[in-house]
């Protein structure tokens, strides 16, 4: 094996991961990175073989991507990050990509990109302001305690999440949720009036697939009803690393687990 093919057996990794995300499919990018080896191989020179250096290698892998005109879809569903890249700008996503991913400067990135650096970096603080926007969750809180329901809006809004209303009984959850759209809510099991946690839960789950997190004192109750799918819960008294813990892990929970949840919840179950 010749020093160019050897060069590229050492990029190959890298290669493959940075065509991965750009394709958001692994065989589509593995599928890219077969098309560019024999035209790197043919035109070592052209494409850095004689340097330790990838930018060629990613800009040639950019080229063949925009040739083949791939279109990311069918990204519902998937990881929330993955939604997140691909509601981005092209250039946003790869700006993205090739500093966070592939560890490029920003410079170097936009060498990839042929952007100059002034271009490249408000590229690229562009792309970190989106994937913010777009990776804050709108919670709703349903907790019929005043005290404890201003402890929780301060913690959401201290992560940076958005406070989207609070209710106290199921009528108003439901109001809450069909016009402000949440997509995440922490509810309490036992609500003003006599009503319950449980039912309105199950409600908006059938209705929006909404992930809920439970944060209560009667946490065993979803166990005694087989109803654990509901949610994860919190026990009262809480800490608020218990609540910023749980509010990570579901915004970071693929959309699917989520409606695979909500439909558990329409079975029958067995006492």
């Amino acid at each position: 094996m010749d020093a160019h093919s050897l060069q590229l057996l050492y990029h190959l990794p890298y290669l493959r991961r940075y065509a991965r995300a750009l394709t958001a499919d692994a065989a589509r990018g593995d599928d890219l990175v077969a098309e560019a080896l024999p035209i790197a191989l043919g035109e070592p020179a052209a494409f850095g073989l004689d340097t330790p250096s990838r930018l060629k290698l990613y800009a040639l892998l950019n080229g063949l991507c925009d040739a083949d005109c791939p279109q990311l879809a069918g990204l519902q569903g998937r990881h929330p990050m993955e939604t997140a890249l691909a509601s981005l700008l092209e250039p946003d996503r790869r700006m993205f990509l090739l500093v966070s991913l592939e560890e490029l400067t920003i410079a170097e990135a936009g060498g990839v990109l042929g952007l100059p650096a002034d271009e490249a970096q408000a590229i690229m603080t562009r792309a970190q302001r989106g994937l913010g926007s777009a990776l804050t969750a709108r919670i709703m809180i349903v907790e019929d305690d005043a005290i404890i329901a201003c402890d929780l809006e301060e913690t959401v809004r201290r992560m940076g999440h958005v406070v989207c209303g609070t209710a106290a009984t199921t009528q108003s959850a439901l109001s809450t949720a069909a016009e402000q759209q949440p997509t995440l809510a922490l509810m309490d099991l036992r609500l003003a009036g006599g009503d319950s946690g449980i039912t309105t839960a199950q409600i908006l789950r059938h209705q929006r697939a909404l992930p809920i997190i439970f944060v209560t004192a009667f946490g065993d109750e979803l166990s005694r009803r087989g109803l654990d799918h509901l949610g994860p819960v919190i026990r009262k008294p809480f800490s608020r690393s218990d609540i910023e813990r749980a509010i990570t892990q579901a915004v970071f929970t693929p959309c699917d687990d989520f409606r695979a949840d909500a439909l558990a919840s329409l079975r029958p179950k067995n006492d």
